[in-house]
């Protein structure tokens, strides 16, 4: 392509629109124009004019920029030029020290890079690239700014070579990364550690600029050694437990020198606080303190720590270190949770602790309890004053940190219980005053209510810590005494309602119910629990079913009063919902009167949250499912076979039903039936949820088939465009599908099963073709508007095709055409869709991948019918999902691979003996057959995809992948063997004749079939060679593995 400028003013103005342009079209044509200059031959020498007779930063930052990209193509520039480019750049930078810096990291990079992708090159029987330690000792001798650039260049190459870059197989990154390891790692470290003890050894000049950003850079450096991925693990960084690094045993001699470590504590005393980024007082510095105290406990048995000579001092000045860190706690919220989960850890260690040492938890632990309580408290007032934002509408932030003092709370539990009796009792008091008290100052009620709030949640922290922690009868009366403040909060705050409401208070109620149903409501419980001793003296609750009781009126109050707080609705169903799981409860709460009135009243007048006003946002509703779900359960204990019962039951929804039908047939207020029929479809996935019997569950479909069911059609044929109403309508369809607990098998005599299904297929239908009509989306819109959908109605399809209760031969019989509609339907909406987007969202990848794996295992006749370009895309797909991070997704791709393969093997087998009697079935095969030999690069791109999983990468769903891999051989026995070749070739001398073992070991004892003996034979073959192969290739070659030519 024509370069449209030469000369360097061009260049230049260029640089300019890219870099500090402000206008977008001009910064859009120079990228485009920056596109070209890559691909044009003449792209070095510009570079070169830019770095030499450039006049800004801009223009070097260009010419470093047009490098990197042209040194990291796939297919790279040739051996020569390559290390041209890299001397180049040395001497420029070496001749120029006093460059902008980010040139200079520009310039490095590419170097960095040019020297990772050619680790293993050889010309004249040495490796090119990796002299580049030797280069940098040479600038380490020059000036201070020379010293800078050479410690920048082995700190980005460490960091180049940690990089995993998806774009290229992870295996050569592996192996060129553990080489680096191996060859180079502890060479730099000890340079870098030699650089810092000079440092400290003469007097450094800390006030020049250069040397302190000498001494960054070398520090710098150092971390990114420690960062390093020794073992190719890449351990997630916000995982606390993969918190150690996994350093080679060569190195173990730096670190067991005593001398390392106090290399860095000097150096930590020694250096300017500017270096040190004022200690502690610094977020990060404060952050990563935090971290290494929670490590101690990690690494160490308390029983090992309390033997420490300076144990007693460590852990008080961690405790004051807590306590102060509690205190400030507007400062790093984030950090405290490490702190606490070090206390944590420690004291549930107590009870396993052999030693006689003592541990001093039951002095600090206390003290930690009240620090956190106490803060917490006084919080809040500053919180109300100043206006900040609330530290307790960081729910997540908020239960975490409640769940970790759990147990630390329970550890000399008689002074955090006398602390919160105390406080509890003060606080109440006060409420209570200004409740009664005739003019409120707004902001002190606030204040009080925040604080009673805290305490709350702190009462149902404690009280779930006796579940972490081991537990006195003394001590479940403690929890009785705390236990009973609250109920009598909660009856003081449902009395006032809805005058004295505080959404906040409700939240920490819910939370401790929640709490106090897990420690003393259930199956597991003691009847005799002295929680109840104290309780009933003040509230006359003496057990569990009062409690029950209890629980009932207050999820019945609150659904009630609180219909219009979201928060508090949604929170209060979760509570319901678990209330209802499992069959003792269920018993008991069925004889409480709240449930009975739920169970005949559950409509929008008594529990106003079930109303369709414009009030409530349209997500609101989902809440309604989770409602239903519970109301069902409760249902169904004693509902048995009595019909009239659950017709009762449903009477709410008849009526709202019956309106929709008659309001459907005239066009006037549009927006209450779709609010209705958006409710409607919530409540009815609920009840289809929790109905798991046969019985149940056919009272539920006589109901809606046939009258109901055709509005739900009418309303996705109407609203197609609105996800809002048809994704409800289209999650009850899929639940409806679902053969949980085989409920689905109906009678022999009942034609259930084909009805619901064809009522299914002409939902899918008219949403398919509806959706196909709203054109090409946008990228914000494709996945909410249609995406969605998709792989909804693909849910619902799969749990028809492998629930066994449709005979989907009866259709063709019969002529019937649902069966081919809804399939017809699946093939025009997957060929709307990207093979990118498939993949890219996940719920979409994890309802297509299973779909497709029951359309090939019970219906190849449909694949083999399909139209090439359409099988074609099937068959890429599969492809590309083989090699996808999501194992349901690659594992669903290896079974329909299988099923595919094993039906083309069979058709191939059959050939030779043609009986006239399966015509039809030999024509499909025929099909089948005809269009792999027009495309074999489908199937021998799938066995160098499966092979290169097997030999290069983690595999973790090895024994899917072997399914289908043995039946690619037997039909592509040329290519495998091309493979083989390819492989083993690569590879040096010494290890040719290892590997070529491993491949007659792997087909050792394997027969032409696919039985499901010669299977298993060859999947442990396999599991044998892909260990032997890794050993093979393990040790360090001095050739490139070929995991390039595998996929190419």
């Amino acid at each position: 392509m024509a370069l449209h400028f030469q000369s360097l003013a061009e260049l230049e103005v260029l640089c300019t629109h890219l870099y500090i342009g402000t206008d977008l079209t001009q910064r859009i044509e120079a990228e485009k124009a920056l596109l070209e200059l890559i691909d044009s031959p003449e792209c070095l020498s510009k570079c070169q004019l830019l770095l030499e007779q450039g006049t800004t930063s801009y223009a070097q930052l260009l010419a470093a920029t047009c490098l990197s990209k042209l040194v990291s193509r796939v297919s790279p520039l040739p051996v020569e030029q390559r290390v041209d480019i890299r001397n180049y750049i040395l001497n420029y930078v070496a001749s120029q020290p006093k460059l902008v810096p980010f040139v200079i990291q520009a310039l490095i990079q590419v170097i960095a890079k040019i020297t990772k992708l050619g680790w293993f090159e050889v010309q004249k029987d040495q490796f090119v690239f990796r002299e580049i330690i030797a280069d940098v000792k040479k600038f380490l001798q020059g000036t201070v700014e020379h010293c800078i650039i050479g410690v920048i260049i082995l700190s980005e190459l460490t960091q180049e070579m940690n990089l995993v870059d998806y774009s290229r197989p992870s295996a050569k990154h592996r192996k060129i990364a553990t080489s680096f390891r191996d060859t180079s790692l502890k060479d730099i470290l000890v340079l870098a550690c030699s650089l810092l003890k000079e440092v400290l050894a003469k007097p450094l000049n800390l006030q020049d600029q250069g040397q302190q950003n000498l001494v960054m850079q070398v520090l710098k450096l150092v971390l990114n050694c420690l960062n390093f991925d020794f073992i190719g693990s890449s351990a997630d960084e916000s995982a606390d437990d993969l918190c150690t690094v996994q350093i080679p045993t060569t190195w173990r001699t730096i670190f067991l020198e005593p001398e390392t470590l106090d290399l860095f504590f000097n150096l930590y005393h020694s250096l300017p606080p500017l270096l040190s980024q004022l200690g502690l007082s610094d977020p990060g510095n404060y952050h990563e303190f935090c971290r290494f105290l929670a490590r101690l406990k990690t690494n160490y048995q308390l029983g090992e720590l309390v033997m420490v000579k300076e144990y007693p001092e460590v852990i008080r000045l961690i405790a004051n270190f807590t306590i102060t860190s509690l205190q400030h706690w507007e400062f790093a919220p984030n950090s405290v949770h490490y702190l606490l989960t070090l206390w944590q850890r420690m004291v549930a260690s107590v009870p396993f602790v052999k030693s006689t040492e003592p541990h001093l938890l039951d002095t600090y632990a206390p003290e930690i309890t009240k620090a956190f309580i106490t803060s917490r408290l006084e919080s809040v007032a500053i919180v109300v004053r100043d206006h900040l934002d609330d530290p307790l509408d960081d729910t997540a932030t908020v239960f975490q940190q409640l769940e970790q003092l759990c147990t630390v709370s329970r550890c000399e539990y008689e002074k955090t219980c006398t602390l919160l009796v105390q406080l509890f009792d003060q606080n109440a008091q006060n409420y209570q005053k200004l409740l009664h008290s005739a003019s409120v100052i707004t902001v002190d009620m606030a204040i009080q209510e925040g604080r009673l709030a805290w305490l709350v949640y702190l009462v149902g922290t404690v009280v779930g810590g006796r579940l972490t922690y081991t537990s006195t009868d003394e001590h479940d009366a403690m929890d009785g005494e705390l236990s009973c403040r609250v109920f009598q909060l909660i009856s003081l705050m449902d009395t006032g309602l809805p005058q004295c409401s505080n959404e906040k208070i409700e939240l920490a109620i819910l939370w401790f119910l929640d709490q106090f149903r897990k420690t003393y409501v259930g199956d597991q419980l003691q009847r005799t629990s002295k929680v109840y001793a104290r309780m009933s003296e003040v509230l006359g609750i003496t057990d569990d079913n009062h409690v029950l009781e209890t629980f009932m009126t207050k999820i019945v109050t609150n659904l009630k009063y609180w219909g219009r707080c979201e928060p508090v609705i949604s929170r209060t169903l979760q509570f319901l919902n678990d209330l209802s799981v499992g069959y003792i409860l269920l018993k008991k709460l069925v004889k409480i009167d709240a449930v009975k009135f739920m169970l005949k009243n559950h409509t929008s007048e008594h529990f106003p949250f079930l109303g369709i006003s414009d009030s409530y946002s349209l997500s609101d509703f989902r809440c309604r499912t989770t409602f239903y779900t519970a109301l069902t359960r409760l249902l169904m204990v004693d509902l048995g076979e009595d019909e009239d019962e659950f017709e009762n039951f449903m009477l709410p929804l008849t009526v709202s039903f019956e309106t929709v039908l008659q309001i459907f047939n005239n066009n006037f207020k549009q927006g209450d039936v779709k609010r209705m029929l958006i409710g409607l479809a919530r409540d009815l996935r609920g009840i289809a949820f929790a109905l798991n019997t046969k019985t149940s569950y056919t009272m539920l479909f006589d109901w809606m088939y046939p009258t109901y069911l055709p509005i739900l059609q009418r309303t996705v044929e109407r609203w197609y465009g609105e996800p809002a109403c048809t994704t409800p309508i289209l999650k009850l369809m899929a639940e409806l599908m679902q053969n949980r607990s085989q409920r689905l098998n109906f009678d022999v005599s009942s034609p259930n099963g084909i009805l619901l299904f064809r009522e299914a297929s002409k939902m899918i239908c008219t949403y398919g073709n509806q959706i196909l009509s709203l054109g090409s989306l946008s990228k914000d819109q494709i996945y909410p508007m249609k995406l969605k959908g998709i792989s909804i109605c693909y849910s619902a399809l799969k749990s028809a095709l492998c629930g066994n209760y449709v005979s989907f031969g009866v259709f063709k019989l019969y002529g019937d055409n649902h069966f081919d509609n809804v399939l017809q339907a699946f093939v025009k909406m997957l060929l709307s869709v990207s093979h990118s987007d498939l993949l890219q969202y996940r719920k979409l990848s994890q309802s297509y991948y299973p779909l497709l794996e029951c359309l090939t295992q019970d219906h190849m006749s449909f694949i083999t019918n399909l139209e090439p370009p359409v099988l074609l895309y099937v068959l890429t797909s599969i492809s590309e999902g083989l090699t996808t991070l999501d194992t349901v997704v690659s594992s669903s791709c290896c079974t329909s691979l299988d099923y595919i393969v094993t039906y083309l093997f069979k058709h191939i087998a059959k050939e030779g003996k043609k009986p006239l009697r399966c015509r039809e079935a030999t024509q499909a095969g025929q099909r089948l057959l005809h269009f792999m030999q027009q495309n074999p690069d489908v199937l021998q791109q799938m066995m160098s995809v499966l092979m290169n999983t097997i030999v290069f990468e983690d595999c973790r769903n090895q024994w899917s992948v072997s399914r289908p891999l043995l039946g690619l051989i037997l039909l592509n026995e040329k290519y495998f063997s091309e493979l083989r070749a390819s492989l083993i070739n690569s590879q040096p001398p010494p290890k040719q004749e290892v590997l070529a073992q491993c491949f007659r070991n792997l087909m050792e004892g394997v027969e032409q079939n696919l039985s499901t003996k010669n299977r298993d034979r060859f999947t442990q073959n396999l599991s044998v060679f892909r260990r032997d192969v890794a050993e093979a290739l393990r040790t360090d070659g001095s050739t490139e593995l070929c995991s390039l030519d595998m996929m190419s």
